[in-house]
C-alpha cells in the first residue's frame, strides 16, 4: 500500500480528532488549493483542473456548507469515517467527493487507482504542497491511499466506514459491495451511467453563427474530455423538431463546425481508438441499429440511428455520435430510464425544458443542463445533494 496524500497510519482505527461540518481548518486547506490549481501555469497543463479550482472557491465552499445548516432545533454533525473508491477513467472526480465529504467534517480514506495518470497525480502533488503550511489535522484526518486488489484491505475499511462512496461501473459496484459493512453504515453508489444531448433544429437556425459556435465549443469540451467516457458525456444527440430537410442541415453544419474546433483545440483520437470506435460503429450497422456512417476523420464519427430505441448506451468510442431525429421533446420520454444521467441541449426556450423534466417524473435523467456543462460538476449529483449525504442530523424537541 502506498499513501498518497495525509499521513502514513492505521487506516482502520478513526483518529480521536474531531472536525466540525464547514470546519474552518478544512476550509482554509481547500481555499489554499483552489488557488494553486487556479494558477494560470495549472492551467495550461491541465485545463480541466481549472473547474476543480473553481468548485472549490470560498465562496462555492461557503454555499455548499450553507446546504448542510438546518434551521430551528435540528443540529447537523459529520457522518463519521468515509470511504471513497473512485473511478480510473476520471481524473479529478475523486477531489469532488472527497472535498465535500472533508468539509462535512468527516475523516476520509480515498482509495486512488494505481491506472490514474496525468491530471490525478497532479492533483496530488499540488495536496501534498498545500499541506506542508496546513493545519496537521488535516493530514491526521485525511488519506489517499494506492493499493492493488487487496480484498482483505478493502473489507477492512468497508467495516471501518460509516458511509462507503463508489464510483465505477456496475460490476466495480458489485464487486465492492461483497464486502459487508457495519450494520449502521450504507453505501452511496455511482454505477454506470448514459447522457444524451438535444439540438433544436429551429433553434440551431435562428441561432447567429457566433452562437451556434459557442454551443459546439461547449459540446466539445462535454464530449472530448475524458474521451467521451465520463458518465456525463453525451452518447447521443437527437435532432429535435423541424423536418427531415431542416434536420439534416442542421445536423450538417453542426458536424462540419465539430471538426474545425476538435482540430483547433488539437484533440487527437489515436490510432487504435479509432480502430476500436469504426468496429463498434460498423457493429451498430450490422444489429440494424444504424442506417448510415460517416467518418470525416478519426476525432469526428457520425451515424444515422433507424429510431430512439437504437440509441446506444455503451460507450462506442471517443469522438463517436449517433444521431436520431424526433419532432418533439415528448418523444423521448419513454426512451428515458434511471441509467440516464445528464441531458445536455442547445435552442430550447426554457418552457419547453421544464415541459420535458415535469413529463420525465422522475423515471430517467438527473440533470437537464445547456451544451458546455455537461462536465462541470455539482453539490446535486446523480439526484442526490452530497453535502446532506455526508451529514447526520439530530433533532430536539424541548
Amino acid at each position: 500500500m502506498r499513501f498518497r496524500f495525509g499521513e502514513p497510519g492505521e487506516l482502520t482505527a478513526p483518529s480521536d480528532e474531531r472536525l466540525a461540518v464547514g470546519d474552518p481548518r478544512v476550509m482554509d486547506f481547500l481555499s489554499r488549493f483552489a488557488r494553486r490549481l487556479l494558477a494560470p501555469a495549472m492551467a495550461r497543463r491541465h485545463p480541466e483542473l481549472g473547474s476543480l479550482g473553481y468548485f472549490l472557491r470560498p465562496a462555492e465552499l461557503a454555499r455548499a456548507t450553507s446546504r448542510m445548516r438546518r434551521d430551528d432545533d435540528t443540529y447537523v454533525f459529520p457522518r463519521g469515517t468515509v470511504f471513497h473508491v473512485p473511478p480510473a477513467n476520471v481524473d479529478t472526480i475523486f477531489v469532488y467527493s472527497w472535498a465535500l465529504s472533508a468539509l462535512a467534517g468527516n475523516h476520509n480514506v480515498v482509495r486512488i487507482s494505481s491506472r490514474s495518470a496525468g491530471a490525478a497525480e497532479t492533483v496530488l502533488e499540488t495536496l501534498n504542497a498545500t499541506l506542508a503550511d496546513a493545519d496537521p489535522v488535516i493530514g491526521r484526518t485525511q488519506r489517499m491511499v494506492t493499493y492493488g486488489r487487496d480484498d482483505r484491505l478493502t473489507a477492512a475499511l468497508s467495516a471501518w466506514c460509516d458511509l462507503r462512496v463508489i464510483w465505477g461501473g456496475d460490476s466495480a459496484v458489485e464487486a465492492i459491495r461483497r464486502h459487508p459493512l457495519r450494520p449502521s453504515a450504507r453505501d452511496l453508489t455511482f454505477p454506470d451511467r448514459t447522457s444524451w444531448a438535444a439540438l433544436s433544429v429551429p433553434g440551431w437556425h435562428a441561432a447567429d453563427p457566433a452562437a451556434r459556435r459557442a454551443a459546439v465549443v461547449g459540446f466539445s469540451n462535454d464530449a472530448y474530455w475524458f474521451d467521451q467516457a465520463a458518465c456525463s458525456s453525451p452518447r447521443t444527440v437527437f435532432l429535435v423538431g423541424g423536418g427531415p430537410a431542416e434536420a439534416g442541415t442542421a445536423r450538417k453544419e453542426f458536424l462540419t463546425l465539430l471538426g474545425d474546433v476538435v482540430e483547433q483545440r488539437g484533440w487527437v483520437i489515436d490510432a487504435a481508438m479509432a480502430v476500436e470506435k469504426r468496429v463498434n460503429a460498423y457493429g451498430l450497422a450490422a444489429t440494424g441499429a444504424a442506417s448510415a456512417l460517416a467518418f470525416p476523420g478519426n476525432a469526428v464519427t457520425a451515424l444515422s440511428l433507424t429510431g430512439i430505441d437504437a440509441a446506444p448506451r455503451r460507450w462506442i468510442g471517443a469522438g463517436a455520435f449517433p444521431f436520431a431525429h424526433v419532432s418533439t421533446l415528448a418523444e423521448l420520454v419513454p426512451a428515458m430510464n434511471r441509467q440516464d444521467q445528464t441531458f445536455s441541449h442547445f435552442g430550447f426556450a426554457p418552457d419547453d425544458l421544464r415541459g420535458f423534466a415535469a413529463a420525465l417524473g422522475g423515471r430517467g435523467v438527473d440533470r437537464i443542463v445547456p451544451f458546455g456543462s455537461a462536465l462541470t460538476f455539482s453539490a446535486i449529483w446523480d439526484g442526490y445533494d452530497l453535502p446532506r449525504e455526508f451529514t447526520r442530523l439530530t433533532t430536539l424537541e424541548t
